[in-house]
């Protein structure tokens, strides 16, 4: 048998594909399922610079699995933007089918759109959706463990048979420099392209195999992922819609949320649930929805109610019969000399009309009783946090009027702290939890309050001239006065016109005909139910 001659052009026949595959770079594969721009990129890497929790969950993971991060940051943006585009799957790097699957499975996820309307276009939503999902993909990554693996393998594959062709290209480089001039390359040579050539195939074989390994693995877990997922987004909708409620609850609107950075916002989240009226936010948001409706139902100078006749100069509310007196020529100078002396026949109403232009002061008792539910119906809402949520709605009744407020909680004589909210300023965030956080404990007195209350307005008055202010006393308690402190508290009030509103919790005696509350209160009403604060719509149609 003779010597197998090796031409360099049937060895190019033999290693043209992989010499095209060497010549021509595979399309590079994306490691992130959610198309971004740069300024979604900055959004991300901006929030997780700020995001302790972020940076602690991404470094968690990061120590146990490969590519957390990207898998993060698509969790991120798919809540973040407002319609994320998902790359399909085969556009996807083989290391990162596990995080396409993730992703894929979220935004198909009928809890998915519920969460995607509290979190869109709020990165600090967005941040706090990952976090809630963050126990979830702790043990989604543990069961996905082996597809993770065998993803990774194929990723391995696919660069060892790019490898592979690359070498075949280098072995015919090298027999080309050695071919003769009867186009003949020495054996070695052809040898060596040849091994090449296996070891692509080999590679090429292998790579397939891992694929479909991958393939395989990334199969069995998909309904595990689904339903992990399913649940993570449940909670993370639960728990982004109870902090939108919370949010709102308290009267913060979106502009100020903005601008706080993501540590201030969770801080302040934080102190909403937990402080001393963290349970009951449903109940301020009603107050502040109640009054809301009530302001928007009243109608400034509107006449009420017909009772009867009475003399004046108003002419809106003139009688025709007196009216009919200018179309008589004899009779105008009567009309003119009738209005000059307010003794026109006008029409008698009787309605609730606002006429407060001083400060709104709330005097919320904060004695140890008020940390109990009252009345005859109990709800589990404590005098307190009812006391509370009927302040804050006033606080926002004087910022609508552009009236000062003023929150004074009371307890014993000498327990007392005022907190002022004057209407040239707005209203902060930290104040006004530190006026709701505030709790004494003691027992009751009326008088400190209300002299605080008066030093006030006095001081309103010397100040800008504003009279009739508007005081709210709300207590569950009864307390004697003093005859001195009483003939004051009268003459105070008769010298700076200001009104006094009672609310009594609870069914004791200090709503009673005579009681020290109906003697200090101009309008004073009890209540027995803290489920509703309708029982006190008609306070914020009268202040």
């Amino acid at each position: 048998m003779g010597k197998k001659i090796n031409k360099l052009k049937d060895l190019a026949v033999r290693a043209g594909r992989w010499l095209g595959l060497a010549s021509t770079p595979p399309d590079p594969k994306a490691t992130a399922v959610v198309t971004a721009d740069r300024f979604d990129g900055m959004t991300w890497q901006e929030t997780l610079g700020q995001a302790t929790a972020l940076q602690d969950l991404a470094e968690e993971l990061n120590e146990r699995h490969d590519h957390t991060e990207d898998l993060l940051r698509d969790v991120f943006l798919a809540a973040f933007k407002a319609s994320p585009h998902l790359r399909e799957r085969g556009e996807m790097d083989p290391s990162r089918l596990v995080n396409h699957q993730v992703v894929t499975a979220m935004a198909s996820s009928p809890e998915y759109e519920e969460l995607h309307r509290e979190t869109v276009g709020d990165p600090y939503a967005a941040a706090m959706a990952v976090l809630a999902q963050g126990a979830a993909l702790r043990r989604l990554l543990e069961e996905t463990r082996d597809a993770q693996e065998e993803s990774r393998r194929a990723r391995e594959s696919q660069d060892e048979a790019a490898d592979a062709a690359r070498a075949v290209a280098a072995a015919m480089e090298a027999a080309a420099e050695r071919e003769g001039e009867d186009g003949v390359v020495p054996g070695d040579a052809a040898a060596a392209v040849d091994e090449a050539i296996a070891e692509a195939e080999a590679a090429e074989q292998e790579a397939q195999q891992a694929a479909g390994a991958a393939a395989q693995a990334l199969a069995a877990v998909t309904p595990t992922i689904r339903t992990a997922v399913r649940r993570a987004m449940a909670q993370a909708s639960e728990a982004a819609r109870e902090e939108a409620g919370l949010m709102r609850a308290w009267g913060l609107d979106a502009g100020q949320l903005e601008r706080m950075s993501f540590e201030e916002r969770a801080r302040l989240a934080e102190r909403l649930r937990t402080g001393r009226l963290g349970e009951f936010a449903g109940l301020i948001g009603r107050f502040r929805m109640m009054a809301f409706g009530e302001r928007a139902r009243r109608v400034e100078n509107t006449p009420g109610e017909l009772v009867g006749i009475t003399l004046g100069d108003d002419l809106s509310r003139i009688v025709p019969s007196e009216l009919a007196n200018l179309g008589v020529p004899a009779m105008r100078a009567v009309f003119a000399a009738k209005y000059a002396d307010a003794s026109l026949m006008l029409y008698d109403s009787q309605g609730e009309q606002a006429i407060g232009q001083g400060a709104i002061i709330a005097c919320v008792d904060t004695s140890y009783s008020m940390s109990f539910p009252h009345g005859d119906r109990p709800s589990g809402i404590t005098a307190e946090a009812w006391a509370k949520a009927c302040a804050l709605a006033l606080l926002d009744q004087a910022r609508q009027s552009k009236r000062d407020f003023v929150g004074i909680l009371f307890s014993s004589a000498s327990e007392i702290s005022v907190h002022p909210f004057p209407a040239s300023a707005q209203a902060a965030i930290g104040d006004v939890i530190d006026f709701a956080e505030t709790f004494f404990g003691g027992g009751t007195d009326f008088e400190a309050p209300l002299s605080a209350a008066v030093e006030v307005l006095e001081a309103e008055f010397n100040a800008a001239g504003r009279p009739k202010g508007d005081i709210v006393l709300i207590t569950d308690g009864e307390c004697e006065v003093s005859e001195e402190w009483a003939h004051y508290w009268h003459e105070v009030k008769r010298q700076l016109d200001f009104r006094t509103f009672g609310i009594a919790i609870g069914n004791g005696g200090s709503t009673a005909s005579g009681s020290v509350l109906d003697a200090l209160c101009d309008n004073l009403r009890s209540l027995d139910d803290l489920a509703d604060p309708r029982a006190v719509s008609d306070l914020f149609r009268l202040i």
